[in-house]
């Protein structure tokens, strides 16, 4: 698997994980320990995206 793959597949992987939180976030609410993890979450999809965007452009 290439490391462009890779990048699209964690993509995806912690788009879902978000979404799974966040649907939970909407029905119960988040602890302290499961908001955090949110928004690490979402970092790392932001740093994914960075770097498949540089890999793209280069």
């Amino acid at each position: 698997m290439r490391n462009n793959d890779m990048l699209e597949r964690r993509s995806e992987m912690l788009k879902r994980r978000i979404g799974e939180l966040i649907a939970k976030e909407n029905q119960y609410g988040l602890g302290r320990q499961e908001s955090h993890f949110l928004q690490m979450t979402i970092r790392e999809l932001h740093q994914t995206a960075f770097e498949l965007n540089g890999r793209t452009q280069a």
